[in-house]
């Protein structure tokens, strides 16, 4: 282990040694002869060949040499902790390579480089991400790094697969109303506390893509481990849409329209209102305020609020979920199946 060690500390240091050689060639030439003896070395190992034990003692004499000279009594206790360091580099070097491994291939099939966690992820793309909890303790941190390994390779094949939008049972609403059955199906995954999503809606809006495709909205209230949901009003959002929907076709839209579209005379934008300010109850007073606006009466009203409390809806939002979580393995949405391909993070114009 030791050599293998002395391998993997020297290629470290390699990028310095370099700079401080242009300076004192004598030290680029002693690195580059240790260097050489380390891959010898390493190369044996890997061949399950026998090292030079030469090689080993020159690292651990180099170690010890002024050390012994005045405490002779420390040779032995410090030889083996050189072991043991050893190992124990060797061990935090596998483990670093195994981890860059599976982050390169975790960004690559979902997206993140962090499968549990993947707001916690700068490299993916802008979402709004399904988190799940944080391991409690050792033994629930390692089956987690296993279990991430699973749902990569899980994945990797979903990389070569084409999604068709009208093979997944959503429960959704639609942007067209009805109209447009011609045109290409795209399925558009959006929280409404999401601010990538009111990005990606506003975005579509102006680029003409609602009206090049006939669009079916997934309203979708991502939950945290806990079960609490990830933006406090998204919940009863999403209900009032569920059930504005049945009522008539356009209401839903129009509710997502003023949230993520417009602000209020203060100038600060609804989703903002809903996701920091307002109360449950100024949520839901807010939604039926615009429902009446467009025209829907008090026998309505009742009947909306009566839906919303269905189990029916309960039974609608889980679906849903079943579907993005576990069906389409989404890790962050807006996540978009259109052309054959399943979109995740912020849509922008090409």
């Amino acid at each position: 282990m030791v050599c293998i060690a002395a391998f993997i500390i020297l290629a470290l240091i390699g990028i310095f040694v370099a700079g401080i050689s242009i300076f004192k060639p004598k030290v680029g030439k002693a690195y580059l002869k240790a260097m050489k003896k380390a891959w010898g070395c390493l190369w044996k190992k890997v061949r399950l060949q026998k090292c030079e034990t030469g090689f080993k003692e020159d690292v651990k004499n180099t170690l010890l040499s002024r050390v012994i000279i005045k405490h002779p009594q420390w040779a032995k206790p410090l030889s083996i902790l050189i072991e043991v360091l050893s190992v124990v580099i060797v061990i935090v070097a596998i483990w670093a390579i195994l981890t860059a491994i599976k982050s390169l291939l975790a960004i690559w099939a979902l997206g993140s480089c962090n499968v549990t966690k993947p707001s916690a992820c700068s490299l993916g793309a802008e979402v709004c991400s399904i988190d799940e909890s944080e391991p409690s303790n050792i033994f629930e941190a390692t089956g987690r790094w296993f279990t991430e390994w699973g749902e990569i390779f899980e994945a990797i094949p979903d990389k070569f697969r084409s999604y068709d939008a009208e093979d997944y049972d959503f429960n959704y609403v639609s942007v067209n109303s009805g109209v447009g059955a011609d045109k290409p199906l795209a399925v558009d995954i959006f929280d409404p506390g999401c601010s990538v999503c009111m990005i990606s809606y506003r975005n579509q809006k102006a680029a003409g893509f609602f009206d090049e495709y006939d669009v079916h909205l997934v309203p979708f209230a991502i939950q945290d481990a806990d079960n609490s949901y990830k933006f406090k009003n998204s919940e009863i959002i999403v209900r009032y849409m569920l059930a504005a929907e049945q009522i008539r076709s356009g209401l839903a839209v129009s509710i997502i329209d003023h949230i993520f579209t417009e602000k209020n005379s203060e100038g600060i934008s609804y989703q903002n209102k809903f996701n920091e300010d307002y109360t449950h109850e100024q949520a839901v007073a807010k939604l039926e305020q615009w429902i009446r606006e467009d025209g829907i009466d008090d026998d309505g009203i009742a009947e909306i609020r009566k839906i919303v409390e269905y189990p029916e809806t309960t039974t609608k939002m889980t679906e849903n979920r079943n579907i993005i979580e576990n069906e389409l393995r989404v890790k962050g949405i807006p996540t978009m199946l259109y052309d054959g391909k399943k979109h995740t993070g912020l849509w922008k114009s090409e």
